[in-house]
């Protein structure tokens, strides 16, 4: 690492921590004494998202947060909340591995989490995603939603009478 003050190579490193998603390291130069700062991270491969007519554009998760954050307006959730789904949503399409996402995948996802979350903010976030045609479309969505709501309400019972 050069040295910011006589730009020498020879620095060592006098303390190592972790900060948030990366490392903070303290140097010293062996030539001048002066000491500095550095940060180490994980450069993130760039991921494109594919819209549904086949435009890429760069994955933004401060807009995916928007989205999800007008969905979720005027309902008890907190924004750390919504925060951390994002995070979560965001180190899963990471962890796929690819250059490019689908749009729809990334609704998928977000929706899954809705839909464990929060009835109102699912259905909100429902109607912009799916596009409905119209209120029979978004009607028979707040159905399906219900049916799912039941099984998952019989199953949890079904697991409390096995325990």
């Amino acid at each position: 690492m050069k040295c910011p003050y006589c730009t020498r190579k020879d620095t060592r490193v006098i303390d190592t921590r972790e900060v948030g998603e990366g490392i903070r390291r303290r140097r010293e130069c062996k030539d001048c004494h002066q000491r500095f700062t550095t940060y180490e991270r994980v450069a993130k491969t760039s991921l494109l998202v594919v819209k549904k007519d086949g435009r890429r554009e760069p994955f933004d998760s401060e807009k995916l947060l928007k989205g999800i954050l007008r969905a979720c307006a005027k309902r008890a959730i907190s924004t750390e909340t919504v925060e951390l789904m994002v995070k979560d949503v965001e180190r899963e399409l990471y962890e796929l591995g690819r250059a490019e996402v689908e749009s729809e995948h990334i609704g998928k996802m977000v929706m899954s989490r809705l839909r464990e979350l929060d009835d109102v903010a699912y259905v909100r976030f429902a109607s912009v995603y799916r596009r409905f045609r119209d209120v029979d479309s978004l009607a028979e969505e707040i159905e399906e939603f219900k049916e799912w709501k039941r099984r998952e309400a019989e199953l949890e019972a079904q697991l409390r009478l096995d325990l």
